[in-house]
């Protein structure tokens, strides 16, 4: 029984030390952007940002990275131009009442040479879950003048928005469509260190 009880104890003294290595950074918004690029008439891109967004990663000790989360609210679009915003939180698009957030669970994180990674997971937007893969690159860690610990991050990856729902378009006259389908997503981050 006393070997029992060790042995219990042991583990839950493992467990907590892991527990405790893991150092869990949050997106500092005011210096990061969550932008997306698309063809309109074919021959020209619209730009746009989501205002409103969480990411979190999770790195062991080592600083080594293990999981990364977002959660972005579809209804904080924004594209310069009110009309065309509200047209993109609409049925047509986003339907932003009925599914307010895209979110991205990452599965894999695969380096790829200096400060380079491949971070695969489930993207989910409009109801629909994909695996989709992000190019990231690390762009280092750093105290800033008041002793907090900042990291910067630049993601991108691109999607097909007909894979998910998101299908409005019309076509113009001389081929190709309006709202192109393919979508560049390009995720600019600082981070922190939680204490």
């Amino acid at each position: 029984m006393k070997k029992l009880i060790l042995a219990t104890v042991a583990l839950l003294l493992v467990s907590a030390s892991s527990f405790a290595q893991t150092q869990i950074w949050k997106a500092d918004k005011a210096h990061s952007k969550v932008g997306f690029s698309i063809s309109h008439l074919v021959v020209s891109e619209v730009e746009g940002k989501f205002s409103d967004f969480d990411v979190t990663l999770s790195t062991d000790a080592k600083g080594k990275l293990e999981k990364v989360e977002t959660v972005i609210k579809t209804a904080t679009i924004n594209t310069d131009n009110e009309s065309r915003d509200k047209h993109l939180r609409s049925d047509d698009f986003f339907a932003a009442e009925k599914y307010p957030e895209i979110t991205f669970v990452s599965k894999s994180i695969k380096a790829t040479g200096k400060n380079g990674y491949k971070i695969t997971g489930d993207f989910t937007m409009h109801s629909v879950t994909k695996s989709v893969t992000l190019d990231t690159k690390f762009n280092g860690e750093i105290k800033d003048p008041w002793g907090n610990t900042k990291s910067g991050w630049v993601a991108t990856t691109t999607i097909n928005r007909f894979d998910y729902g998101l299908s409005w378009s019309k076509a113009v006259e001389t081929g190709g469509l309006v709202v192109g389908k393919d979508v560049h997503i390009s995720l600019k981050l600082e981070f922190g260190l939680q204490k």
